[in-house]
């Protein structure tokens, strides 16, 4: 008796944990494929042109961050900061900023 009860309770608990995990990870991945194609529809021409700063300038010295990796308030004195390395004007500064605090 005692070995129907531990084999049935094994097996109920693969099946769930097996059907659980497989339920999660196709409606996450189907969230992010979401949101890929919501972001790079939205850009303005103002983002647009702040996208390209932030790749053409920031790109010379090291590897891009995706916008979302930082808050607007971690942004802000990350750009400025290289702003300034960059020889960049405060109108150039300030699209790239738009453009990576958009999130």
């Amino acid at each position: 008796m005692k070995f129907k009860v531990v084999s049935f309770t094994l097996l109920a608990v693969l099946i769930y944990s097996c059907a659980s995990k497989s339920a999660v990870a196709t409606t996450t991945e189907a969230v992010k494929s979401e949101e890929k194609v919501a972001v790079s529809t939205v850009l303005t021409p103002e983002l647009a042109e702040g996208k390209n700063l932030y790749e053409n300038n920031c790109a010379k010295c090291h590897k891009l961050y995706e916008p979302k990796q930082f808050s607007a308030e971690e942004w802000k004195p990350i750009v400025q900061r290289m702003q300034k390395k960059a020889h960049l004007d405060d109108t150039q500064g300030m699209k790239i900023y738009n453009y990576v605090s958009m999130n």
